[in-house]
């Protein structure tokens, strides 16, 4: 493996993590909002 597509492979987990990270909280948020405009806890 060169070492130009290993620094590729290191690098891109952080941007997989932080784009399932942004998938979850934006699922989140879209549950909470939706809970207070219903008048419920989300717990």
């Amino acid at each position: 493996m060169s070492i130009t597509a290993l620094t590729v492979y290191i690098l891109i987990w952080p941007v997989i993590v932080a784009v399932i990270l942004a998938v979850i909280c934006v699922g989140f948020y879209k549950e909470w909002r939706a809970a207070k405009d219903e008048g419920r806890r989300i717990i």
